[in-house]
């Protein structure tokens, strides 16, 4: 269902109340030739990076302002129309742990997006780097679990639309200067009226280790999809480790299966990445505790974002008892999900269902598909 309609349907019009009274179309959009100037024509040396749906230029306004331009490629299905009124939507969320669309350009066949300027690149570029991961202490990684939490709450809760994110992980979370995370790429979301709290696809969108098992099993997603992944990512940063399969002495595990033995050896200690520093052990103790509560397989057991957000900041909170987490990198799914349209295992057919924030149509370019930097 093209979001165009979803404008029009009266379900959803609570959650799209107050649009016209916000900023129209007209407002957030630059002219080509600026955009062309502020990125010295799309010049190689202003490219950030090249993906599966265009290029990323580093450019300037004339009023200095630092911006990532989006160059979408051409041949996306979506109207003019359409389009525009994706931008206005994706435009209202405004909130210091999500990455600000500030407008777009329409010239002809040229389709830009345009959004603030994130300088230190995403998360798994420091995570995973056996020397960038020096740059990542417990305090500041702690500041980045805590962050990406409040910008999901926002997503689920805050905003004046619920939003599924589908696609959380490493690589989808950038830093500032400060290394503040800011939550990117809503290319796979999917939008609910605030009453609604689930849906089902017949298609699955997303990465394929950060996925809960009732999606990627049976295409059920909610809220706790997002928590799931969530989970998955605390145990990341706390740990350094990816969520894919490694091997441990004679054993092959994944993160969840190593975390989850651990914990229940009452060696969790084990899990925690010796370039985080002489942090606070009790706080990493507790994100892990955390994250083993976000990725248990029973969807009802798992917490919402506003009581991760709670536990993350009282200490007085106790926590109740994880169960086991969902473990399927070794099931037959494994080979179902492998095939994936870039290198981050993304799958990225269309679901039919809800309206999304960009649904993909046949080679169509979500226009939310951005890794600014």
């Amino acid at each position: 269902m093209p979001l165009f309609y979803f404008f029009l349907h009266s379900t959803y019009q609570a959650a799209v109340e107050g649009v016209s009274e916000i900023r129209s179309a007209d407002s957030l959009q630059y002219d080509f030739g600026t955009i062309r100037v502020a990125t010295n024509n799309f010049s190689d040396a202003n490219k950030l990076g090249q993906g599966g749906f265009g290029a990323v230029y580093k450019g300037r306004l004339p009023n200095g302002q630092e911006v990532a331009v989006k160059r979408l490629s051409r041949d996306s299905g979506q109207g003019d129309l359409e389009f525009k009124n994706e931008v206005v939507l994706v435009a209202k969320l405004q909130h210091r742990n999500l990455v600000r669309l500030l407008g777009f350009c329409l010239d002809g066949h040229e389709r830009l997006l345009i959004y603030e300027f994130v300088p230190n690149a995403s998360l798994d570029h420091f995570l995973f780097d056996r020397i960038k991961r020096i740059n990542l202490d417990w305090e500041k990684r702690y500041k980045i679990i805590r962050g990406i939490a409040r910008g999901l709450l926002y997503l689920h809760e805050d905003s004046r639309i619920r939003i599924i994110h589908r696609d959380l992980k490493a690589s989808n979370i950038l830093l500032d200067a400060e290394m503040n995370p800011k939550i990117s790429d809503f290319g796979m979301a999917r939008l609910f009226a605030m009453d609604q709290t689930q849906g089902d696809t017949s298609r699955i969108v997303g990465t394929y280790g950060y996925m809960a098992p009732e999606y990627a099993m049976n295409g059920h997603f909610s809220v706790k999809s997002d928590v799931f992944s969530f989970g998955v990512l605390v145990l990341e940063i706390v740990s350094g480790r990816k969520n894919n399969c490694f091997q441990n002495g004679e054993i092959t595990e994944d993160l969840l299966s190593y975390a989850w033995r651990n914990w229940r050896e009452g060696a969790a200690l084990n899990l925690i990445d010796p370039t985080t520093g002489a942090g606070s052990r009790n706080e990493m103790l507790r994100c892990i505790h955390i994250g083993l509560l976000c990725v248990q397989e029973n969807v009802a057991d798992r917490p919402t974002m506003a009581s991760v957000v709670l536990m993350l900041n009282s200490y007085s909170l106790s926590l109740s008892v994880p169960s086991e987490p969902a473990f399927f990198m070794n099931r037959s799914i494994e080979s179902d999900m492998s095939s994936s349209r870039d290198s981050k295992s993304r799958i990225t057919e269309s679901n039919k269902s809800q309206p999304e924030i960009a649904p993909p149509l046949a080679n169509e370019d979500p226009i939310t598909e951005l890794y600014p930097r």
